[in-house]
């Protein structure tokens, strides 16, 4: 049997290299979140001059962001080794005491959705982060001992998209800082799609630059993701990568010209069309459209209230102004009452 069997396919393993390949290497390449850049800065240099490890960071924000990119810079700045992880993926105590007990002085740890981690596993990971030791519980009952192991010093980056649902006495021990990122300027996208382009050796120009980032939701993995299948469309079409080729690989994606998808178009469709544009309870649209509420709620309605074609009042969901003109809709004279 041939060993080319057990290699991964080309193109899931290109696209891997690609994602490494987009994330920044440097500060310098880091574009936008300058609050953090400056803060996390100077608490690397600060603990450098001091010979310590940098405090424990938490960052929060909606996916795609760039938290992980974060995290890998501060381990490239800091020279250290990382070792990544996940909430769900620690289920037991002895998975963490596994991780934390192999690692090297100066090590750093990413525990990515920290929102996710058994609360028992969390019991354990207070001492670690503010006293450098693991207890472990050996036996049961009467016989059971506790057994304290110390840690080499570490640096604890978490990231979670859902802050609230971070116990506060876990939120408390990121002593180096809790940053939130924020959503990224059209112009802050676009120099984040020109700087992917030249990686991936594609030739963009200026009018197809800032359709792409227009697009793009103010997300840098959205963008870079749309760049990778405008460049698809554009291979196998043997067509030049402009503004024309943008749109029409996008709307093949069902991307409209504001980065609405088929489901947030579905969203308002149904909102206006079959509850008069609202107000409409959370359960009642997301029965209609067939979606789970934490769907509707965390993925659908963000990126509509963003763009203020969608107002969560105290009566229940209502379509604005703009999302009546999106949709090529006519404009009900009530409309102001129910935004009240």
């Amino acid at each position: 049997m041939s060993s080319d069997n057990n290699k991964k396919p080309k193109n899931q393993t290109e696209e891997s290299f690609l994602d490494q390949a987009l994330r920044p290497s440097s500060w310098d390449e880091y574009i936008g979140q300058k609050h953090i850049k400056d803060n996390v800065k100077i608490l690397l240099k600060a603990a450098e001059e001091r010979g310590h490890v940098p405090e424990h960071v938490l960052f929060y924000g909606p996916p795609g962001l760039g938290k992980t990119t974060l995290a890998h810079l501060i381990a490239k700045e800091t020279g250290k080794q990382i070792k990544i992880t996940s909430g769900p993926a620690i289920e037991k105590v002895g998975d963490l005491a596994s991780i934390l007990t192999n690692l090297s002085p100066g090590d750093i740890i990413f525990i990515d959705e920290i929102h996710r981690l058994n609360k028992m596993v969390e019991e354990i990971l207070y001492p670690a982060m503010e006293s450098g030791v693991l207890d472990i519980i050996i036996g049961k009952g009467p016989s059971a001992r506790t057994i304290q192991l110390d840690l080499p010093p570490f640096t604890l980056i978490a990231a979670t998209t859902r802050v609230a649902l971070v116990s506060s006495p876990l939120r408390s021990r990121f002593s180096g800082g809790v940053f939130r990122l924020e959503f990224y300027t059209n112009e802050e996208i676009a120099e984040i799609v020109k700087r992917s382009s030249k990686l991936l050796d594609v030739i963009l120009n200026e009018e197809a630059l800032k359709e792409i980032a227009q697009r793009s939701r103010f997300t840098p993995r959205t963008a870079n993701y749309f760049l990778k299948r405008c460049r698809d469309y554009a291979q196998v079409n043997k067509k030049e990568l402009d503004k024309d080729t943008v749109k029409s690989a996008l709307h093949m994606l069902s991307v409209d010209e504001i980065g609405l998808n088929s489901s947030d178009r579905k969203f308002l469709e149904v909102l206006i069309q079959k509850f008069n544009g609202g107000p409409v309870g959370l359960k009642t649209i997301a029965a209609a459209l067939s979606e789970e509420e934490a769907t509707v709620e965390e993925v659908i309605e963000p990126y509509l209230i963003q763009l203020g074609l969608l107002e969560r009042t105290a009566r229940g969901r209502v379509a604005t102004e703009k999302a009546y003109m999106h949709m090529g809709f006519d404009i009900p004279e009530n409309l102001q009452k129910k935004l009240i």
